[in-house]
């Protein structure tokens, strides 16, 4: 009898997360559909809503915070002009 009842038990404690993903369609409407003006009020709001989305400019430029700071003429620091850099006048580390 203990068996019994501790395979029920582990039965049902590994189907309450199978149902609980089980999906739970409810068949029946809850309420009528939309009606004319409804629907005529809902396509109203979404051109109003794309027709905003048009008036916001292109991002042309590029969104970076530094780029007036940075100096374009000047050449990047290359691994030789690092690794003099860090040395001594004397080619020593100091």
């Amino acid at each position: 009898m203990r068996v019994l009842r501790a395979s029920v038990l582990m039965t049902a404690l590994l189907s309450g997360p199978a149902f609980a993903q089980s999906p739970h369609i409810n068949m029946l409407a809850d309420k009528p559909g939309k009606t004319q003006e409804e629907i005529e009020k809902q396509q109203a709001i979404e051109k109003a809503y794309k027709d905003t989305l048009r008036t916001i400019p292109d991002a042309a430029r590029s969104n970076d915070p530094w780029s007036g700071v940075r100096n374009e003429g000047q050449p990047k620091a290359s691994a030789k002009n690092k690794a003099k850099s860090r040395l001594g006048a004397t080619g020593t580390a100091n």
